[in-house]
This record gives structure tokens, sequence and C-alpha cells, in this order.
């Protein structure tokens, strides 16, 4: 038997990959491409991709160019569960399954810049605990969280403890008590509480409930860790429809470029929401909308 050097079958090895005559083995898959532009940190909040498994998602952000991404915590949990059952599945899960996840991610060349993990009242001490265990199995310090003020202080409690960042998630309730709607909302979270408790600010949701995102990031981009990138109409609350970039009222062009021009190492996540486009079609069409944005 002839034997071939390590340079010749490595050789060989690409040269077959690359004709299609090798099949894929579980693992091995293509890197994503960098979606890092003008300095600002594309990403997407893997919820974009919420009509498929948590492989698929990933497939679907290389396949799009993004490697930096949000993990919404629909694709670690299974789905459909009871609470009782959530609960059990949330404390008796390995934190071996979350490195497993993890890995993946970094096979693909994607970087997790956040796990949203959000808390609810409903919540054991123990789930929230559990939520900075997975994040840090994960291997990220921050985390997103749909929210409400008044939990902010136990929050603040396993943050401190766990050292990780929680940007609080905010909407556009209306006249709603105990949300996360405008500047107040997330004053009255941090007042009191260490630097910890953050923002994740959505700029679509911000102004669809009345306010100006390019003020409040000029004047707290130290206390966010995350964007959301949508777009919507102004001062419409629940009722405004997420619609296509560049087609609402929210000022995405000026964001990115306050991003750009600051050099704030704030990811900035495409989150697409819009009704009857595909999810593939609408974060392509939002990244290029970004490209544009920012060149």
């Amino acid at each position: 038997m002839k034997l071939i050097s390590r340079r010749t079958f490595t050789r060989n090895v690409a040269l077959l990959a690359g004709a299609g005559l090798l099949p894929v083995q579980s693992g091995c898959r293509r890197k994503a491409a960098s979606s890092l532009i003008e300095g600002v940190q594309i990403g997407v909040q893997s919820y974009s991709f919420r009509d498929r498994s948590f492989e698929e998602a990933i497939d679907a952000m290389v396949e799009v160019g993004i490697d930096s991404c949000e993990l919404w915590q629909g694709h670690i949990e299974p789905r459909g569960l009871e609470p009782a059952e959530l609960r059990r599945w949330r404390l008796k899960t390995p934190l071996g399954f979350f490195e497993d996840k993890s890995s993946k991610l970094e096979q693909a060349g994607i970087r997790l810049n956040s796990y949203n993990y959000s808390f609810q009242k409903t919540m054991s001490p123990e789930e929230v605990d559990r939520g900075f265990l997975m994040a840090r199995a994960l291997g990220t310090d921050v985390i997103t969280a749909s929210a409400t003020p008044s939990l902010a202080p136990l929050i603040d409690s396993f943050a401190r403890k766990h050292r990780i960042r929680v940007g609080m998630h905010n909407h556009a309730h209306g006249d709603k008590e105990d949300v996360f709607d405008g500047p107040q909302d997330f004053a009255a979270a941090m007042e009191g509480n260490s630097p910890y408790i953050c923002v994740n600010l959505d700029i679509g949701h911000f102004v669809a409930a009345g306010f100006d995102p390019v003020d409040y990031i000029a004047r707290h981009h130290q206390r966010i860790v995350a964007l959301h990138l949508k777009d919507r109409k102004k001062g419409m609350g629940p009722r405004s429809p997420v619609v296509k970039f560049g087609t609402g009222d929210t000022p995405i062009r000026e964001v990115l470029q306050q991003l750009k021009a600051g050099k704030y190492p704030i990811p900035a996540n495409i989150e697409h929401e819009i009704k009857g486009q595909p999810a593939m079609e609408g974060v392509r069409e939002s990244l290029e909308y970004c490209r544009q944005a920012l060149a």
C-alpha cells in the first residue's frame, strides 16, 4: 500500500469536498461571513427564525451571512411544555447540554452576543438562578429579558452573584402598569440596583411607544447591551404594525450611523416580525438595508 503525505491527503479531501463528492458530516458546516459593517456589529435575534429548529436557525444565519446572534430561549428550551414541566426541564437539564449548543454556534463561526431568557413573576428563585447558569454555559455574560420593572431587584441579586448583565427589553404596551415601554421604566428598574441591570433597547417598539431612540442612545449607551432593529410607526403603541426597514418611522439609519460615529460596542440585532414575509427574505433585506445605511 502506497502511503501519501498529510498535505496530499488534505488537498485531495478539499478537492472532493469542493466537487460535492463527500457527504456532509455532523459538526462540519460552512462558517458564517462577517456581519461587522463599518465597525458596527450587525447580528440577529434568532427569534427571527422561530419557524425552524436550533440547527436550522444556525444554517439560516450562515446562509444569510450573519455571524453574531442573540439566542432566543425558544431555540434552546422544548416548546409546548406545561409550566411545571418546563420548570423541571430548566432545573434538571445538565449544563453540558448548553455547552454543546455553544459549540455548534462556534463551529458555524457565530458569536453569541446574548442569551434571551425572559424572567417571569411565576418563576421560582431557582429558575431565575438557572437562567444565569445557562447563559454562562452558553458562553455569554449578557442576558436579554422581557420582564417587569418590579422584578428588577430579584434579577439584580442573581446578576451580581453571577456577574452577568441583564438587558431589560421594552415593548409598546400602551397604558399597562409594571411594563417596560420607555425611559421612565428603564430608570425605575435601574434605580437602587447595580450596573448589572441594563437595557435591551428595541428601537421599533420605542418609537411606537412615542420615544426617540437616537436621543436615548446618546444619553444611555453605556447601559445598553443590545439593540433590536425593526421598523414601526410613531405613537401607535401595540397597534403599530412591524413594517419593512425604511418604510416606518423608526430612525434605523440614524441609529446605525450613531453607533458608527460613537464607536459604541453595542450589537444591533435584526428582529424579523413582519407578518406574511418569509424570515430568510426579511432578514436578508434588513441586512442589506444596514449595509447601505452604514456605507
